[in-house]
């Protein structure tokens, strides 16, 4: 059975909003079609539901820690990156019952807010059973770390059981950061890269101490590596920016997420994008408040035309599991246009993940989800509020 529903503004994202616009959906959400209000009087399409706000498709998370979840409120903002990677460590619980609630509470918090998909960091095979059973799509990211480089094979050996151990999970190994990731273990993982299939995706310039371990070896990973009791004699510093460092030791054939950014700069972003055409640039930007009180240079970003993402995240760095919320908070701070934030929360993400073909936009056959969010009009303008309910 068809049904047709309006609202005061569609937004196809790969096409421009339409005001009145009208969506033809089956019992499962399928777009059957996408109209204009003449285009649906043409049809003779008259028992339509109308709605007050903006339809538009199902968020995508491309950034995300569900197994963090039980860390809510419990580590205090503004501690800086090191300090906080220190307070994850000491308060991870194997308490499995109490993660279990509290994953199975977040990734429901997720699907209220109307995320339909998922880029999960996983570092442990907790989650798997709710990935397994959940209607939100999970891709999960399995982290390899190890700074030292004597240590790389056996982790690469570890890193694969556990992905035999996910499935049949779509999931890929991927670097946690440039700081925890030896040139050896990128090696191995680059020689795996042809035989997984999926994205990539690592932690980039979060703080500003990351680019001063690599430039100088200063900043605060000094005091980390100490705390995990690490012997880094051996490493010496590039001269060279955290991005400028460890991008080439990427595959540049495979589809990378580069998460946060927050330090990111101009030359980075010129050099990046020089070396490696298959970047996505993942925005976080109530994390980098949280964390390091601190925010991206969106708007140098938005003027190299970037392929930008949002993710939400841990709930150990946010108050919430809410791509909406990350978009207010851009379009407060940058006054960036609704039109490209829903692109970087929908269409972007679903093309990263390589679920585009039934997420991230509405077009027919495609069942991505559809939310229903409040809005305010100004000088113009289109103003995302902060409430969605989902529809599909």
């Amino acid at each position: 059975m068809i049904s047709h529903i309006s609202a005061s503004y569609v937004y196809p994202v790969v096409g421009p909003p339409i005001k009145n616009g009208v969506l033809s959906i089956d019992s499962i959400g399928a777009i059957k079609g996408v109209y204009t209000p003449q285009e649906a009087k043409e049809k003779q399409i008259n028992d339509i539901q109308f709605h007050e706000g903006l339809l538009v498709p199902g968020f995508v998370n491309t950034h995300c820690h569900i197994e963090l979840s039980n860390l809510k409120g419990q580590i205090p903002k503004h501690t800086g990156l090191p300090d906080f990677v220190k307070s994850v460590i000491k308060l991870r619980t194997s308490d499995e019952y109490e993660l279990n609630l509290a994953i199975l509470k977040a990734d429901i918090e997720m699907y209220e807010n109307g995320i339909v998909a998922v880029g999960d960091i996983c570092n442990q095979l907790i989650s798997k059973a709710l990935k397994v059973n959940t209607p939100v799509y999970y891709h999960s990211f399995l982290e390899i770390m190890g700074f030292n480089p004597d240590l790389a094979k056996e982790a690469m050996k570890r890193a694969k059981q556990f992905k035999d151990d996910l499935s049949p999970l779509p999931v890929s190994i991927v670097p946690h950061a440039p700081y925890s990731v030896s040139p050896e273990l990128f090696q191995e993982l680059n020689a795996y890269a042809e035989y997984q299939d999926g994205p990539m995706t690592i932690h980039n310039q979060e703080t500003a101490d990351e680019n001063a371990f690599f430039e100088q070896k200063t900043g605060g990973f000094l005091a980390l590596f100490k705390f995990l009791g690490q012997d880094i004699s051996f490493f010496k510093p590039s001269g060279k920016t955290s991005l400028q460092t460890y991008l080439p030791l990427l595959s540049t054939d495979v589809k990378t997420l580069l998460v946060h950014n927050t330090y990111t700069s101009a030359a980075d972003v010129t050099y990046a994008t020089s070396i490696h055409p298959n970047l996505y640039w993942c925005l976080c930007p109530n994390a980098n408040l949280y964390i390091e009180n601190m925010l991206p240079d969106v708007n140098m970003m938005r003027a190299a035309g970037l392929r930008i993402t949002l993710g939400t995240d841990s709930l150990a760095s946010n108050d919430s599991l809410s791509i909406l919320s990350e978009m207010n908070l851009l379009q407060e701070r940058f006054d960036v246009p609704t039109e490209e934030l829903l692109k970087w929360a929908t269409f972007n993400g679903a093309e990263f993940l390589e679920i585009d073909r039934r997420f991230g936009s509405f077009e027919l056959g495609k069942q991505p989800g559809i939310n229903l969010v409040e809005f305010t009009e100004k000088d113009g303008k289109v103003i995302l509020g902060d409430i969605v309910t989902r529809l599909f």
